[in-house]
């Protein structure tokens, strides 16, 4: 008999703690209101899969028994997903499956591993796989690493499974113990602009950086420090070793230590309700972001100041892995539309391209629709 099910997940922002997730640090991300749906069946075949994406108007096939990474394109999340699954010793059998939604594409708000968890969702619900939460989103993550070969922390798989509306969640990256706080801004609200430079982490310095702050730890362990990542090092330590760090290496691991706490600050600063900080440390980790970790671009460069010259935006940043994607800033509501016009207005005379504003909202994780 033939089994149905319907999932969603959203994407996700990420407030602040950039880079900081594969470093077993501290991030402050939310789900938001934007998802992509899947529809997923059995197909009464034991190995053929379809799949169907009204995302990207194409389809793909390919049997469970025997199917490779594909030079580039959606399948491959898919695939790894399902690849995953089957190093775990579990058995799936031929499928269709459907996809679609309205989260903007290499927009830096995670349209992949939404896709991907959306998709894990569902084949658990579907074949009866009793993964938890916590597993799917390490399933998915190791999708990323063994299969697509992009070597990413698990901030945001976690973030799209356990998000909580009108919540951001403190995510310890190395316990994967989290906490729920109120996103409280009074009259301010987020608000990303998208660039809509696209971006392929697979294809960038994404797996760079991870190998220049491994580098790091190793340089440091060799002083006789006992750690295991960059979580474990204070910015003392890292300026006590300048001599001995390369400079690239130097300043990609001074920027994750001081992000990591940066973001403690700005989750003391929203218990506090001091939004005026936590816009002063989102410029803060924009500064190092494009100064020390160069993972920034022109454009997101460029809407960032543009945010500085006028006095109803509190903070902005790049968010994301980097080279394109959005800006997330803290505008006051009543400013938001002059703001957006204002941005847009000097991005279109700078570049020649237009950008895209994103009002989102604060919603709950991946979930079963029907």
């Amino acid at each position: 008999m033939q089994k149905r099910i319907t999932t969603q997940a959203p994407g996700r922002i990420n407030i602040i703690g950039e880079h900081t997730d594969y470093n077993d640090g501290f991030v402050l991300p939310a789900a938001i209101d934007l998802v992509i749906t899947q529809n997923l069946a059995t197909n009464g075949t034991d190995f053929t899969c379809n799949l169907i994406s009204s995302h990207y108007g194409d389809t793909f096939q390919f049997d469970l028994r025997n199917f490779k990474k594909v030079p580039s394109g959606w399948q491959n999340y898919l695939m790894g997903v399902v690849s995953e699954i089957q190093r775990q010793g579990k058995t799936l059998k031929g499928f269709d499956c459907e996809f679609g939604g309205n989260i903007p594409l290499g927009g830096g708000v995670s349209s992949s591993s939404a896709l991907q968890v959306s998709f894990v969702y569902a084949l658990n619900e579907v074949f009866d796989l009793n993964f938890s939460k916590v597993e799917m989103a390490k399933i998915t993550q190791k999708a990323d690493h063994n299969f697509i070969g992009m070597m990413g922390g698990i901030m945001d798989q976690f973030s799209i499974l356990h998000g909580k509306k009108d919540h951001v969640m403190l995510l310890d990256c190395r316990s994967l113990e989290y906490e729920y706080f109120p996103l409280e801004l009074g009259d301010y609200q987020v608000l990303l602009l998208n660039t809509n430079v696209s971006h392929s982490l697979a294809d960038s310095a994404y797996n760079t950086r991870r190998s220049e702050c491994e580098t790091g730890v190793e340089i440091l362990q060799k002083t006789g420090l006992e750690i295991t990542k960059l979580r474990d090092v204070s910015l003392e330590q890292i300026v006590a070793a300048k001599d001995i760090l390369p400079p690239n290496v130097y300043d990609r691991c001074t920027h994750v230590v001081a992000e990591d706490e940066r973001t403690l600050a700005a989750t003391k600063a929203l218990k506090e309700g001091n939004i005026k900080r936590l816009g002063e440390l989102m410029y803060a980790s924009h500064a190092s972001l494009t100064d020390l970790y160069k993972v920034s671009c022109a454009e997101l460069d460029f809407l960032v100041d543009q945010s500085k010259a006028v006095d109803y935006v509190l903070g902005s940043r790049m968010m994301g892995g980097g080279f394109g994607g959005c800006t997330i800033s803290i505008v006051e509501k009543k400013n938001v539309s002059e703001f957006i016009a204002f941005s847009a207005n000097a991005y279109r005379e700078q570049f020649g391209k237009e950008l895209t504003p994103l009002e989102v909202r604060v919603g709950d994780g991946a979930k079963v629709v029907s």
